[in-house]
């Protein structure tokens, strides 16, 4: 990162952390986390640091003002304690890592992973979404109270499950949990027994099955009340998206009834349902995200802290609903104050309420919150 933009942002980060409530930018039971930060060029520089109350961290943000702040979902008895396992772990709070860059979307192929674009955000959020209210609620019997959202600070979002069933768990367990949300080694057959067998009615799940089979149900009848576009979007190719579609009717009621998937004749239905099952599944594909959730040792970004790679706010939600109406290139900016004279190359993107660009190498004077967010996405340098 150049000298030039650090040593612009660092006292902007330092501004926000004065602005900031200590209250705000500590995590329950701080005295028993393990935390790290990161410069602009690192994610996570150091790490093994530990702070006494909230006090202590709040003033060490403030006089050192790191671009990227992380800490331990885990809780230790010495949190600052090397090798890890002198740490002495006691528990540690379930944490998903959404982001989009692992959903592959088409518009990625146009701007980009490094870019985000509404698509990408709206996306990612709906991704969260399902996580929660598809998974943790009703199969992981989560309450809505022991769930917590925050905007990464960058391209997704992340869940924090505190519950005391779960607080204990090792990592192999928690991989279990990763692999039922991602539908990873499901058997078609166990919900299809005839599946594959000439001659034998295919009969399967209803929609009140538990778990995967009764999702799979009510997400077909979901789709097919949708259309032929909802069936795509699970997967299923046009002509057999549209045949489902036009016989709608009967499908739904042949599922719904009695379990009876062969109220009308496709061609390859292992394939089809198959490829329905993956577009159900949690895309949490990326095996560091994956780790996120398995290994305990893992620390993740501290909810309200800045991301030194937007300038955002790794901004934290009061609550799981606020996702559906939540903005976060409004909601999450920080650097509110000023103005700032860039040249860019970049697409047209909205931020605090404004369309900007798109940039081909042309100067600008942009809103301070703007100008930082596109030199740190490395699209744009300081001019005079």
């Amino acid at each position: 990162m150049a000298d030039s933009v650090s040593e612009v942002v660092t006292p902007m980060i330092r501004e926000y952390y004065k602005s900031v409530s200590s209250k705000d930018i500590t995590p329950a039971h701080v005295e028993r986390r393990e935390f790290g930060f990161g410069d602009f060029d690192r994610t996570i520089a150091y790490r093994h640091m530990a702070f006494g109350n909230e006090t202590k961290l709040h003033t060490y943000l403030i006089e050192n003002a790191p671009p990227f702040v992380s800490y331990s979902p885990s809780e230790y008895e010495d949190p600052a304690g090397r090798p890890m396992e002198s740490k002495r772990w006691i528990g540690s709070e379930l944490v998903f890592d959404l982001d989009a860059t692992d959903m592959k979307l088409s518009c990625q192929k146009e701007h980009g992973s490094s870019w985000v674009c509404q698509n990408c955000l709206d996306s990612v959020k709906a991704e969260t979404i399902k996580l929660v209210e598809d998974f943790l609620i009703p199969d992981f019997g989560v309450s809505e109270r022991e769930i917590s959202v925050n905007f990464s600070g960058n391209r997704g979002y992340h869940v924090h499950v505190m519950n005391d069933d779960i607080y204990r768990l090792g990592s192999g367990a928690r991989k279990k949990l990763t692999e039922y949300i991602a539908g990873a080694g499901i058997d078609l057959k166990s919900f299809f027994p005839a599946l594959g067998e000439r001659g034998m009615r295919l009969d399967g799940p209803m929609p009140t099955d538990y778990g995967w089979g009764g999702r799979l149900a009510r997400g077909v009848i979901s789709a097919l009340n949708g259309g032929e576009p909802a069936l795509m979007a699970l997967g299923i190719e046009k002509p057999t998206a549209r045949k489902l579609s036009k016989n709608k009717a009967e499908v739904i009621l042949g599922i719904a009834t009695n379990g009876n998937w062969d109220k009308i004749n496709i061609e390859h239905k292992a394939e089809v349902w198959t490829n329905v099952l993956n577009g159900m599944a949690v895309k949490q594909g990326d095996q560091i995200d994956r780790n996120v959730t398995n290994d305990i040792y893992h620390i993740i970004r501290l909810p309200n802290s800045i991301h030194g790679k937007s300038g955002l706010i790794s901004k934290k939600l009061r609550s799981f609903h606020d996702i559906t109406g939540f903005d976060p290139m409004k909601e999450a900016i920080a650097f509110r104050n000023g103005t700032m004279k860039v040249a860019a190359t970049c697409p047209q993107f909205s931020m605090g309420g404004d369309t900007f660009g798109p940039f081909n190498g042309s100067k600008a004077e942009l809103p301070a919150y703007a100008a930082v967010y596109l030199l740190l996405k490395k699209v744009a340098r300081i001019v005079e």
